[in-house]
């Protein structure tokens, strides 16, 4: 019969290996746990950063020439992409080509957008007068004189999303697209 001595060195000694056993776990988890946590500030940083620079103000308009966006791999010849473009000239001190879209409030005008957006949104004010104004992207991208390819309607489709989130714009229906009420009253 064993002693109850060995017994209880023997209960002892599992109980040992067995927080040995629970601290190595909780050493490796609480490693794991510090590298996601200086994962996740890296990535709140760059987001901060990114805020910084989206938001602040451009000096100038140099380094933007280069760039070439996805309506340009099937824009129309250049006498139409000027046409198009001369449309609505932004007045002075509007936004740039790809500048943010602000979310739409009373004190706001169109003429806070870029020229894109502008264009879009007058499209929008034309049918919404003449017939009822729901329009789908390709129809947006006829009216604008882009070419009917898929870069194209998914440049204007993105563009009406952003639109559409910010409350420039509505979407009644999946893909349909309406000036919003607020913008439509003449704000």
């Amino acid at each position: 019969m064993a002693s109850v001595m060995g017994l209880l060195e023997d209960r002892e000694l599992a109980a040992r290996v067995r927080v040995e056993g629970l601290r190595e776990k909780a050493d490796r988890v609480l490693a794991e746990l510090a590298q996601a946590e200086t994962d996740w500030q890296e990535w709140l940083i760059a987001r901060q950063r990114v805020d910084e620079v989206l938001s602040a103000p451009q000096r100038s308009e140099t380094g933007v020439a280069g760039r070439v966006s996805v309506e340009d791999s099937c824009a129309p010849e250049p006498e139409a992409a000027a046409e198009v473009l001369s449309v609505g000239a932004p007045a002075p001190g509007a936004a740039r080509a790809g500048s943010i879209v602000p979310v739409w409030r009373p004190a706001l005008t169109a003429d806070v957008l870029a020229v894109d957006y502008q264009q879009i949104l007058s499209a929008l004010t034309e049918r919404r007068t003449d017939e009822g104004g729901v329009m789908t992207c390709q129809e947006i991208a006829v009216i604008l004189g882009l070419e009917l390819c898929p870069a194209s309607v998914e440049g204007v489709r993105s563009k009406m999303k952003r639109l559409a989130d910010r409350g420039w714009a509505a979407e009644p229906a999946p893909g349909r697209f309406t000036l919003a009420d607020g913008p439509a009253c003449g704000s």
